[in-house]
């Protein structure tokens, strides 16, 4: 707290999995303060939402599994214990395509689900369309633990094209027609 009475600092990084930290990250962010968070997965939900962003340890430095299968190129009856085998380990790789949207049920929790329709319903135009970055922020802000690396993606981008519960359209920014903006698209 000492620090914080300096105001020297824009943010703090709290790194725990106590819910006795859930106060302090609190009261930083009541001082204006950004609060990164980082702890194991079984830190309590208060902390995580404590914090303006919550990292699970556990997806720090992981290394990508290689892989030259793809759900849909395996048949039918292995591709749905591949799919299983994703939701029981609570991880989608991007190396695992999905073929239709059904398959996106099974793989995901209905949770995650929800927390991206929330976002897109938060910040899509009159046109249906919502902007990547503005969407990635209000995933965010509904649950400050998502990251896209706990389902195997480095990119927001990549895992929103995989659920296959979105269209992705990119634009040529109006100042820099070289530079693509990225819009979502809730289907049906």
């Amino acid at each position: 707290m000492d620090l914080l009475y300096t105001e020297n600092f824009d943010g703090f990084c709290l790194v725990s999995s106590d819910s006795d930290f859930t106060k302090l990250a609190s009261r930083l962010r009541e001082a204006g303060l950004f609060v990164y968070g980082f702890g194991r997965k079984q830190a309590p939900v208060a902390f995580q939402k404590a914090c303006d962003k919550f990292t699970y340890t556990e997806i720090l430095g992981e290394q990508e599994e290689d892989s030259n299968t793809s759900i849909e190129s395996k048949p039918a009856s292995d591709r749905q214990e591949s799919v299983q085998a994703a939701n029981k380990n609570g991880r989608f790789k991007k190396d695992q395509k999905l073929a239709n949207s059904e398959e996106a049920d099974k793989v995901f929790p209905k949770e995650l689900v929800s927390l991206l329709k929330r976002a897109y319903e938060a910040t899509a135009g009159e046109d249906g369309l919502a902007n990547l970055g503005p969407f990635g922020s209000q995933i965010l802000k509904i649950s400050p633990a998502f990251d896209p690396r706990s389902y195997g993606y480095g990119k927001l981008g990549a895992f929103i094209r995989d659920t296959d519960l979105f269209e992705i359209q990119e634009v040529s920014s109006e100042h820099n027609p070289a530079v693509k903006v990225l819009y979502v698209k809730l289907k049906g």
